[in-house]
């Protein structure tokens, strides 16, 4: 049960016609399940940053957030930038003679 209040939600997926929020609290997470259609139009799509209101476990108001949106995409390219870069060879010569 999430409780009553405001959140940051981020679309983990759509199948069909629901979509699973995954709602972040401090160090508490929550799952919460809903019929796509109730999510605005422009935040149906997995990744989406949303900002909701929870009321008596139901969403109640949802709000896309296309800046949060957008950072997320960029830091997570990031990390996966800079993890993927192959890290020096010990063995190589590094071109030294």
């Amino acid at each position: 049960m999430i409780p009553d209040g405001e959140y940051t939600a981020v679309v983990d997926r759509i199948e069909e016609t629901l979509a699973t929020l995954e709602v972040g609290s401090g160090d508490e997470r929550y799952n919460l399940v809903v019929g796509e259609k109730e999510l605005p139009a422009d935040g149906r799509h997995a990744d989406a940053v949303l900002r909701i209101t929870v009321i008596d476990d139901e969403l109640a108001d949802a709000t896309y957030q296309p800046e949060e949106t957008e950072q997320r995409k960029a830091d997570a390219q990031r990390r996966f930038d800079r993890l993927s870069k192959r890290p020096p060879d010990p063995d190589e010569d590094n071109g030294a003679s």
